[in-house]
């Protein structure tokens, strides 16, 4: 990511953790208390010379439908040279949470098949495109919600590969903390990650 250019990082709740709205940029913490902040920061104390500027348009609840309802406006709008898209959760949580809602919840097809369209028509748009897997945090890979939660994973390994864009494999990074920590240690719900999450 070159000298002055910008990321924009758009996802669900795990994305927004309470940042500034409509738009968190700039002064006073705009940019919430979770792993967006971490990468501004990492980024800035590493290649201060670069001055990249990292936006937040993580919104909590989102599914990848509320992301397409919102991309010219979050994304497109916006001009990024750089996107990170986080999304996926909620397209599995609700299948688990709300099983009698079914309008509610985005299947993989669905799922797969906005995400693609998204991807697809910005990508040529920009310098890099980092897209990364949903996560459940649960040892068990046969637990129900961590099975389907994997499935969609695979998805978006999938996308990633067809487009060119980097991978970051949140599920995977969980995986060596499991192994020593029980997963209430990392999130008090699996899906929100505390600040060692």
């Amino acid at each position: 990511i070159g000298k002055g250019e910008k990321l924009v990082m758009i996802g669900d709740s795990v994305t927004d953790c309470g940042r500034a709205q409509p738009v968190a940029e700039g002064l006073f913490d705009p940019l919430g208390r979770g792993y967006v902040t971490f990468v501004d920061a990492l980024i800035a104390a590493c290649y201060p010379e670069r001055g990249i500027r990292v936006v937040n348009v993580g919104s909590s609840g989102n599914t990848v439908r509320d992301l397409q309802a919102r991309w010219t406006r979050d994304v497109l709008d916006l001009k990024p040279d750089w996107l990170s898209i986080c999304i996926g959760v909620n397209d599995v949580w609700r299948q688990f949470d709300i099983p009698r809602q079914t309008e509610k919840h985005v299947l993989p097809e669905e799922y797969a098949a906005t995400l693609e369209a998204l991807v697809a028509t910005t990508r040529p748009r920009l310098k890099g495109l980092v897209l990364m897997t949903p996560f459940y945090i649960e040892p068990n890979r046969n637990d129900a919600m961590r099975k389907r939660m994997d499935e969609y994973g695979a998805i978006v390994r999938r996308l990633a590969k067809a487009h060119d864009a980097l991978l970051v494999d949140v599920q995977a990074a969980f995986e060596p903390l499991l192994a020593h920590v029980h997963s209430a240690a990392l999130s008090w719900d699996r899906v929100h990650p505390n600040q060692t999450g």
